[in-house]
């Protein structure tokens, strides 16, 4: 095996209002607001059987967070004890990729070629990359 076997690539980016950290909720049902997955031109066929109503789980990087970070206050809290990285939702952390439970709303291809998926409400800031996209599967006892 050659090059770097753990190499990702952006598949789009995230389309938001939310351009800050500090103002940008830290879960979805804090009030984030709908959002589009512009995916590159590439992707279309990957994206053909997507429909509206479908919950996905979304993956993407965080390329504005802090590698560095092993250990916070959770949420921010001071007054709350410093927390393992690894037990937080934070987005500073070694690999800052983000888990995102989304809901599809609409999906259509745009003038540039890209294919545009709307999603109810996600909490990444406007330009963030995305990964990935996997289908939300319901557990039901028998798959235990």
């Amino acid at each position: 095996m050659t090059g770097d076997p753990y190499g990702l690539r952006p598949l789009g980016r995230v389309e938001s209002p939310l351009t800050q950290r500090t103002s940008a909720p830290k879960q979805p049902d804090e009030g984030a607001p709908p959002a589009v997955l512009a995916f590159d031109p590439q992707y279309a066929v990957a994206l053909s059987d997507l429909r509206p109503g479908t919950d996905v789980l979304l993956l993407t990087w965080f390329d504005r967070s802090d590698r560095d970070v092993l250990a916070v206050h959770p949420r921010g809290d001071h007054a709350r004890p410093e927390t393992g990285v690894f037990s937080t939702r934070s987005p500073d952390r070694p690999n800052p990729i983000g888990l995102h439970e989304v809901t599809v709303t609409a999906v259509e291809p745009s003038p540039d070629g890209r294919t545009r998926v709307h999603v109810a409400a996600l909490e990444a800031l406007d330009g963030t990359p995305i990964l990935d996209v996997k289908p939300l599967l319901a557990c039901r006892p028998s798959d235990r």
